[in-house]
């Protein structure tokens, strides 16, 4: 349950922020 847990929220939270600091960086 442990491991479940920190896949999805290293998974979900580096793809949703790292695809979207490029826009910023632009602006």
């Amino acid at each position: 349950v442990g491991f479940t847990v920190t896949t999805i929220r290293d998974v979900t939270p580096i793809p949703h922020n790292g695809c979207r600091p490029p826009k910023k960086r632009r602006v």
